[in-house]
């Protein structure tokens, strides 16, 4: 089984990842363009992005873990979280623009007073070096070892993102605390697999 889904994602080009992503976009702006994202197109938009970036985010983690189970699919890591940045960065676009209509005097003044604004603007921005540095020529200029401990920040701010997306609802569902728990023990995986002493030969 393994071996069949290794042999597939070998066939599978990394650019259909950005194509998927690109083809939920267009969908989600002709479902609110049409009026079939329900009654507030704009919050759909808002709350759509939001998620999906965060789902699509939860699914780049997961890839580490999954190769040590032997599911090799790290060629799509890159793709994966740059669809999911870009998905957040519509999200924030989205709020801006769309929903506060560029007043920056609001806008200021709910980064101030909303805590779960706070939260998801830190994430926000704690995804922004790794979307810069996720490219060959980042990796030469920082190294690797340097490259890897910025891209850390995708675990805490993945959470953040998760947090965010638990205290705009409001209410507490299966759903949200399901995309806290699901960061949370990938964290908690990816830091004890770094604390498990590695065996040197006699």
């Amino acid at each position: 089984m393994i071996d069949a889904i290794n042999r597939t994602a070998r066939r599978i080009p990394a650019w259909s990842i950005y194509a998927a992503g690109a083809l939920v976009v267009l969908w989600m702006f002709v479902a609110a363009t049409l009026g079939l994202s329900g009654p507030d197109p704009v919050k759909a938009l808002e709350r759509g992005f939001g998620e999906r970036g965060l789902q699509v985010l939860i699914a780049a983690l997961c890839i580490t873990p999954l190769r040590w189970a032997g599911i090799n699919l790290v060629k799509f890591r890159r793709a994966i979280g740059l669809v999911g940045f870009a998905l957040v960065a519509l999200h924030f676009a989205t709020w801006i623009t769309l929903d506060m209509g560029l007043r920056w005097s609001e806008i200021t003044a709910d980064l101030l007073k909303r805590p779960y604004i706070i939260i998801g603007f830190v994430a926000f921005l704690a995804l922004l070096p790794l979307a810069v540095t996720s490219n060959n020529g980042a990796i030469r200029r920082m190294g690797a070892a340097s490259w890897k401990r910025l891209h850390w920040l995708a675990y805490p701010a993945t959470l953040a993102g998760a947090v965010h997306f638990v205290m705009i609802g409001k209410v507490y569902t299966v759903e949200s605390a399901a995309y806290v728990a699901a960061v949370a023990g990938l964290l908690a995986m990816r830091w004890l697999k770094s604390r498990k002493p590695v065996l040197r030969a006699a």
